[in-house]
């Protein structure tokens, strides 16, 4: 839930002070993607497990680890891009923070 919390500061900030914004919706991005790794339990595991699903490049039937890998490509193109269109960004993290909070509240019964 603290990863949560964090994700959506870090958006808000991010939305307050465009001078900073990049940085503040990465950091968005991986607290959201913290979040989900932890409801599922086993952060270290789950990190792991998405790594190497990501090295094979081959399509995966399991829905949860589809997820799990869209995010992470999210989390690559957002560190990779230096020019980023700042204002859809901040709505696809939005976006991914929605997502985070009902995958916790799924996982975890908790309402975010």
């Amino acid at each position: 839930m603290r990863y949560l919390r964090e994700a959506k500061a870090e958006l808000t900030a991010a939305q307050k002070m465009p001078y900073t914004a990049p940085n503040l919706i990465l950091e968005a991005v991986r607290k959201a993607q913290a979040a989900i790794y932890h409801s599922l339990g086993a952060p270290a595991f789950i990190e792991k497990a998405v790594r190497e699903a990501s090295e094979k490049k081959e399509a995966t039937g399991d829905p949860v680890l589809k997820c799990l890998l869209d995010i992470q490509k999210m989390v690559q193109q957002l560190t990779q891009l230096e020019d980023v269109d700042e204002e859809k960004a901040m709505k696809q993290v939005d976006n991914l923070i929605q997502l985070a909070s009902e995958i916790v509240q799924v996982l975890t019964g908790e309402k975010a």
